[in-house]
């Protein structure tokens, strides 16, 4: 029962629980990665299966919250002032990733990465600079052999695209009626089933490199969650439920989306489409509509989902470098499930640590400092 002192102004409401969940995705994602190595490259055998639908959530929690946070602006606020908050709020730890992978590249010399040796220092230098503005390498460049538009930091590439939505929407989507903004929701998500039942695989994998296959599933991939999030947040007004506490069971739905073993085989991929369309259509709205409507009370659970908040960019931003030590050493050294799992759960928390570390010692007061000197408030 809603009760009419629980309805937000919305306008404004701080999403805690959203912002938790999202680092619940993020910490998915780097288990997901470290496990990724023991399959052989077979999707089937992939244990967390379908963590990289994390991306896929991330744009869509983006798109919800980028029209709670901005819809009501747009009279007040000038495009270019959209654009250096953004700026503000992503570019220094995209820095910071693309820093840190730089200093770990040579460490990450293995078989799986034959052409780092020789890697000159030129060529890493030019794709660091490249990657700390957030330029796409051609996959000629790349020095892992993985056509990888940004080597030094793999998850780079869903930063670019999420930038390409910021762009988007500030310029084209922000305009559209609900009407329009449904119609172009319900096209985005033919081509996402597309995508995801056609495909060899029967998936969404891919975006990360820069040839037009790659791109193409890169944009399927951004543009139904992050307008679909934008039309559940106009769509769908925000009303706080009055003790319901929704964290931990949307976090069990995200956890077990994510954790879901693959469906079908490599017979029937296309099951394994059918599973990640729903996924991403029907369960990931639910989700943040239930993490957008519920409540907050007990301080240990603000703690607990305020942490959970602050490391999840940073953790997905920098957490890569490490994982491509770790797999070139699970590589080299045939090291089995049962061992370097507990070395990949070391990897896990060294990556919070270090995530952690980055927000309160670096983000938090370049960010800060930035908001002084460039974005105006205007009252």
């Amino acid at each position: 029962m809603v009760h009419s002192s629980s309805v937000f102004s919305d306008s404004k409401k701080h999403f805690l629980i959203l912002d938790a969940l999202r680092g619940v995705a993020s910490i998915m994602v780097v288990m997901f990665h470290i496990m990724e190595v023991f399959s052989g490259g077979d999707h089937t055998k992939q244990i967390i299966n379908h963590g990289y639908l994390a991306v896929d959530f991330f744009f869509m929690l983006s798109g919800y919250v980028m029209a709670h946070a901005y819809d009501d602006r747009w009279g007040r606020m000038t495009v270019k002032d959209f654009f250096k908050r953004r700026l503000v709020r992503l570019h220094p730890m995209i820095l910071m990733g693309m820093t840190i992978g730089a200093i770990w590249f040579y460490f990450g010399e293995s078989s799986l990465f034959p052409k780092i040796a020789d890697t000159p220092v030129w060529l890493l230098s030019l794709i660091l600079l490249l990657g700390w503005f957030l330029i796409p390498i051609p996959v000629s460049m790349d020095p892992r052999g993985w056509d990888e538009t940004y080597p030094l930091n793999g998850p780079g590439w869903s930063l670019f695209f999420e930038y390409i939505a910021n762009v988007l929407h500030a310029l084209v989507i922000r305009r559209m009626s609900k009407f329009i903004l449904g119609i172009c929701v319900f096209i985005a998500a033919l081509a996402l089933v597309h995508l995801a039942v056609m495909s060899p695989d029967g998936d969404v994998i891919g975006g990360w490199s820069l040839t037009s296959e790659q791109l193409q599933i890169g944009f399927t991939r951004l543009l139904f969650p992050y307008m679909a999030g934008m039309l559940l947040r106009r769509t769908i007004k925000v009303m706080e439920v009055k003790k319901m506490k929704t964290f931990l069971f949307c976090s069990f739905l995200l956890i077990a989306a994510l954790s879901f073993p693959r469906i079908g085989g490599h017979a029937n991929p296309w099951m394994n489409g059918i599973y990640e369309s729903a996924v991403i259509i029907l369960l990931f709205p639910a989700i943040v509509y239930l993490g957008a409507v519920g409540e907050v009370t007990h301080p240990t659970a603000q703690k607990v989902y305020t942490f959970l908040g602050d490391i999840s960019y940073p953790l997905y931003i920098i957490h890569y470098p490490f994982v491509y030590i770790f797999m070139g050493w699970v590589t080299d050294h045939h090291i089995p499930v049962s061992k370097g799992i507990f070395v990949g759960a070391g990897v896990l928390f060294f990556a919070m640590g270090v995530a952690y570390a980055a927000l309160k010692l670096y983000d938090e007061p370049v960010r800060k400092w930035l908001a002084r000197k460039y974005i105006a408030v205007k009252k």
